[in-house]
């Protein structure tokens, strides 16, 4: 059988006229029902809501926690396997003469940004605090709770939530549409990056699906993301002297959340609007020179030789017992309290939980991974968006959560650090170590840091929403389009955690993920069946890519 030629279009039927003009009302108005509904749902009948949503979250985690495990490995394996196969890590996203539009700072900084910077200034104190004190080593008797011995196992576990196997879910993702967009011409949408597989039936039925799936775990990702990091923004207004936002428990009372929203979400759809290469870029550079300052501060002031000696020895632990940590799948043996059900039920809160959220974080940093990385061939990104973020993760971790690690085990520190909220410990931990004015000055400073990684998480997640409803369309969107999902996404963190917390969100996101996840395993064969091919094209003559794309 003579190999067909690459598809090079895929047209998707769009408004010309009125208020959806250059969208897909399919995809447009079933992502703001959907959305909308969940929004309206939760604020109204916040116990069914809670109630319905839990259970569905529990049944999840019971019966999908093994294909999330399984489909995370596969990512990673997927990734490495591009990268060293010749045929496909030479291959670039784009055009053979394209060059890349971002330099690497900026496309480093753009990339950690958007992909996990608002994460950091939360979990690289709060994680490894966690699991110092409980991991499956400590539950399986090998180490002790808060002890010298359980350091390496804090951070083994770490570095396994917030190293390769996250960024392999975006490098996947960004892969996919990066390669069908800028070598085939096809449209910037989640429904081309299958197209080897379904073809032109994605123009239909099919497509639309693919879409809104992607949309509908956009939202849900990034509310997760953004719900952490209003927590976190409440506590730091708390300790600069803007009082009267947070509960007896220090966590982000009604008007804190409110004002968090309202201010951040202001800030975003304004860079939104201003697009990628001018707000976004801008605020990218911004908040990457900040995480260097604050970075070396703990570098220099902090626990300096417990911070390199647990990043050495922590990525040899890590990388050692990977393959494990990949694959193990702990099951209950029905006994309550037992060991097998606790590790079980810690994986789900942890490993499951994690890997949900980064693949409901893929569409959109996959899509922005995709936009800012034309030019750049298939080995450079996946070692660009894979490696280099994680060692950026890894030294955060070990630098900030070490220092906090070695103020409470050989310090003086106490409680002072580990009985506040997790987005409370950072600030706890700066302003136990100076002085009043200096721990004020360094909290300013560390607000700021997290707005501008709030806000391009924000506005970039409302470009790549507006991207994929308006069929893969780079160009200026519709104002309104632009301020009603800047709008939704703020309605959508409040809603979710006015009515149940963070944990609420969780439950959504994981909730969410599931069949994006899907979607992601058919992007991998889809991937491979198209590198494949393209092979055979070129040795029978024929075309692998479209000339002269119009940017």
């Amino acid at each position: 059988m003579s190999i067909q030629p690459a598809l090079t279009e895929l047209p998707i039927k769009t408004s010309e006229s009125g208020f959806y003009r250059g969208f897909s009302q399919m995809v447009t108005i079933s992502s703001k029902f959907l959305i909308g509904g969940l929004v309206v749902w939760a604020i109204a009948f916040p116990e069914q809501s809670g109630a319905v949503l839990n259970s569905i979250n529990t049944f999840i985690l019971a019966s999908f926690g093994m294909w999330y495990i399984w489909t995370v490995a596969l990512f990673i394996i997927m990734c490495i396997a591009l990268a060293l196969w010749p045929a496909a890590g030479r291959l670039k996203l784009g055009q053979s003469h394209d060059m890349p539009e971002f330099s690497n700072f900026s496309w480093f900084s753009m990339m950690f940004g958007a992909g996990i910077g608002v994460g950091m200034l939360t979990w690289a104190v709060a994680e490894p605090i966690y699991h110092f004190n409980n991991n499956p080593e400590v539950i399986q008797g090998i180490t002790n709770s808060a002890s010298a011995d359980n350091i390496r196992m804090a951070y083994k576990w770490s570095f396994l939530h917030w190293g390769i196997s996250a960024w392999a879910c975006y490098a996947i993702a960004g892969l996919a549409l990066g390669f069908f967009s800028y070598r085939r011409g096809l449209p910037l949408t989640m429904r081309s990056s299958l197209t080897p597989l379904f073809g032109s039936k994605l123009s239909g039925a099919i497509g639309h699906t693919v879409d809104i799936v992607a949309v509908v775990a956009t939202v849900l990702g990034v509310a997760q993301t953004l719900g952490f990091g209003v927590e976190q923004f409440v506590s730091g207004l708390e300790r600069i002297g803007i009082g009267g936002l947070t509960n007896e428990a220090g966590t982000a009372n009604t008007a804190g959340i409110i004002v968090a929203i309202v201010v951040i979400m202001a800030a975003s759809t304004a860079s939104a609007l201003s697009g990628v290469g001018k707000g976004i870029k801008w605020l990218s550079n911004i908040n990457m020179g900040l995480s260097i300052a604050l970075l070396a501060f703990f570098l220099i002031f902090g626990s300096t030789f417990f911070g390199l000696q647990a990043l050495f020895v922590g990525m040899w632990d890590y990388l050692i017992a990977l393959p494990d940590m990949l694959f193990r799948v702990w099951t209950t043996d029905g006994v309550e309290g037992s060991v097998a059900t606790k590790l079980e039920g810690w994986q789900g809160s942890w490993s499951v939980f994690y890997w949900a959220w980064w693949i409901a974080f893929a569409p959109f940093v996959g899509l922005f991974l995709a936009r800012i990385s034309k030019g750049r061939t298939i080995r450079e990104f996946v070692l660009g968006a894979m490696i280099v973020p994680s060692i950026m993760c890894f030294v955060w971790f070990t630098w900030a959560g070490g220092t906090a690690i070695d103020l409470t085990l050989n310090g003086d520190a106490g409680d002072t650090i580990f009985s506040v909220p997790d987005g409370d410990k950072i600030f706890a931990m700066v302003q136990y170590m100076l002085s009043p004015t200096l721990g004020w000055l360094m909290s300013v400073m560390i607000v700021v840091l997290l707005m501008t990684y709030l806000v391009t998480t924000a506005d970039s997640a409302v470009l790549i929403v507006n991207t994929i409803n308006a069929a893969g369309d780079e160009g200026p969107k519709a104002r309104p389009h632009i301020i009603f999902w800047g709008v939704t996404l703020g309605a959508v963190v409040a809603a979710l955690l006015l009515v149940g917390g963070l944990k609420a969100i969780q439950t959504a996101m994981v909730i969410g993920a599931l069949p994006f996840s899907v979607v992601m395993v058919l992007q991998c064969f889809a991937l491979v069946k198209a590198i494949y091919n393209d092979g055979k094209r070129e040795s029978a003559g024929m075309e692998t890519t479209v000339p002269n794309i119009i940017d």
